[in-house]
Parts: C-alpha cells; sequence; structure tokens
C-alpha cells in the first residue's frame, strides 16, 4: 500500500486513488459540466439568432474551450485539486511529492483530458489508469500528479515536527528549486515516522538525506546542526514558501503554530523544546552536545538546552 502526505504535511497516510473511485468522480464533473454547458449553449443560442454562420462558429468554439477545458482547470486550480466530482467521492489532485498542485499542473492536465476523456469517450484514461501501479492516466503523468484518497478508515492525523526555535528563519536565502519533489516526499516521510525508528537507523538516515537535500540546494549543513533539525527547519521554510504564494499570508507551522514554536517532537527530541534530531548530551553515534547559553548575568544554559550555534 502505498502511503503519501500533503504539501503542506497535515495528513498521513493519504492512498492513490483506485479506478473506480476516479470514474465516479469523474462521472460527476462530467455532468456538472455538460449541464452548464448546454444551459449556457442554449442562452446564447437565442441571444445570438441573428448572427452569421462563422460567428456562430467561433462563438461555439470559444464556449467548448471555456466551459469543457477552462472551467474544470480553473475549479482544479482554485480548489487545490479539489472538483465537485472529487470533493464529493472524498479524493483529491495533488503533486508528486504530495504538495498541493498549482495552475501548471491543473493545465497540463486539463489540455491532455481533452484527448484522454473528452475525444476518447475516457477509454485512453481507463487503459492509462490500470495499466499504472499508482493509477495515473496520461495527463497525471505529464502534469507529475497523483489523485489520491483524503478519506482513509484510519482516520490518523501527524504532524510534522516543527524546527528548534533557533533555526527559525535561517534558511530563508536557500535556493530549492533544483529538489526534486521525491526527495521532499522522503524528507517528510521520515519526520512523520522518525518516531518509529530506532535511535542510530534514524540519526543515519536523517544524515543521508540532509546530505542529498544540501547538494541539492548548493549550501552544505550548517555545522553543529542535527540533520534532523536541519530538515525539519528546511520543509517548513518550503511550506512557508507555498504558503505565501498560495494564500499571500505569513508561513505557519504544521499544525497552526508558527514556525519555531515549541511543541513535542517524540523519541529523537525532548518533548517542549522542538528538538528534532537525537537527544542532545545523549550517548550514540552522531550525538550533539548543546553549548551552554549564557546571559549578562552568566548564568546556565536555557530550558530548552539549545543555543544558535556561533
Amino acid at each position: 500500500m502505498s502511503w503519501l502526505v500533503t504539501g503542506d504535511a497535515v495528513v498521513l497516510g493519504l492512498q492513490p486513488a483506485k479506478l473506480p473511485s476516479r470514474a465516479l468522480a469523474l462521472l460527476i464533473d462530467l455532468v456538472c459540466v455538460w449541464v452548464v454547458y448546454i444551459a449556457i449553449s442554449v442562452g446564447l443560442l437565442a441571444a445570438t439568432a441573428s448572427m452569421d454562420e462563422a460567428a456562430s462558429a467561433a462563438l461555439a468554439v470559444a464556449m467548448f474551450l471555456l466551459v469543457l477545458v477552462g472551467a474544470p482547470i480553473a475549479v482544479e486550480t482554485l480548489s487545490h485539486g479539489r472538483s465537485l466530482g472529487k470533493l464529493a467521492c472524498g479524493l483529491r489532485v495533488v503533486r508528486d511529492d504530495g504538495g498541493p498542485i498549482r495552475f501548471r499542473h491543473a493545465l497540463v492536465r486539463g489540455a491532455i483530458g481533452v484527448v484522454e476523456i473528452l475525444m476518447t469517450f475516457g477509454v485512453v484514461a481507463c487503459i492509462a489508469s490500470l495499466v499504472s501501479a499508482r493509477g495515473r492516466r496520461v495527463g497525471d503523468v505529464f502534469a507529475g500528479t497523483l489523485v489520491v484518497r483524503e478519506r482513509t478508515s484510519t482516520g490518523r492525523v501527524q504532524a510534522v515536527p516543527p524546527p528548534p526555535p533557533w533555526l527559525a528563519g535561517r534558511f530563508t536565502g536557500l535556493d530549492l528549486s533544483g529538489v526534486p519533489d521525491e526527495l521532499w516526499l522522503a524528507v517528510r516521510q521520515y519526520l512523520t515516522r522518525m518516531g518509529q525508528l530506532d535511535a542510530e537507523v534514524g540519526w543515519a538516515v536523517a544524515a543521508r538525506l540532509a546530505g542529498e537535500l544540501a547538494g541539492r540546494t548548493g549550501a552544505p549543513v550548517p555545522q553543529g546542526v542535527p540533520p534532523g533539525a536541519y530538515l525539519a527547519a528546511v520543509v517548513s521554510e518550503r511550506q512557508g514558501r507555498d504558503a505565501r504564494r498560495a494564500f499571500g499570508v505569513a508561513a505557519h507551522g504544521v499544525s497552526g503554530r508558527p514556525v519555531g514554536a515549541l511543541g513535542p517532537v517524540g523519541p529523537l527530541g525532548p518533548v517542549g523544546g522542538s528538538v528534532v534530531g537525537p537527544a542532545v548530551g545523549a550517548s550514540g553515534p552522531g550525538r550533539v552536545e548543546a553549548p551552554p547559553v549564557r546571559g549578562d548575568s552568566g548564568e546556565g544554559a536555557s530550558a530548552t538546552g539549545f543555543a544558535p550555534p556561533a
């Protein structure tokens, strides 16, 4: 069973949609679109009865493109992958990495859908979905998207842990354009499942993913930053950028808290300190000793046990 996470990393456990549910959602969408198309066509026919044949033909083509092609693209873009049929069936279109789709994804899906759905009555789309391991049609392959189920029987809701407070905002200038979707998905799946891993295995996986991520961004992992904390901070930065692009608002953490807010993490970090990665000061491979924090009064480390590295 293939499990995915959404781009905002809030819901865990999304499964690729099966052909019957996708076909039902598509049928609902087609019925709605054709009803709107026929209603508008009848209205325009009555209003433009005095027009010549060339003008009427041009208007008919424009109606076809706007209603049968443009409307589904606009709906998927504005709803982030939830059309009326998909909403009724509990489905959603997401990127390959589980993130929300944008206009270019919906445009490619809609343009290719004219051929594989409208012109072939869905035969090509059905064959492609049956052949694909994840049930993707041709439009999904070219757009880099996937239709998933949002409603699952488990109902589990998990969140990617926020980064330590001293890492909040540290990677605002990082170039993330070269990071592939597959790597983002691997990082998010590690962060949401790190509590299930052995400490040594989890540290090794985090170090490998951090090395791959640093190689894609062109900037090394800062010295003294645990790999798990680095991964959480970079994912949080990407979420903030996606939120600003999509909604024009400031970035917030995956659980509704501002990025860097305190919160439980799990066995690889002390609860209450928002530390991602192995516990500070513990014995074992790759453990990091936190430097003491001294204020003007010369007192010891803060309650979190972390201080920004020099």
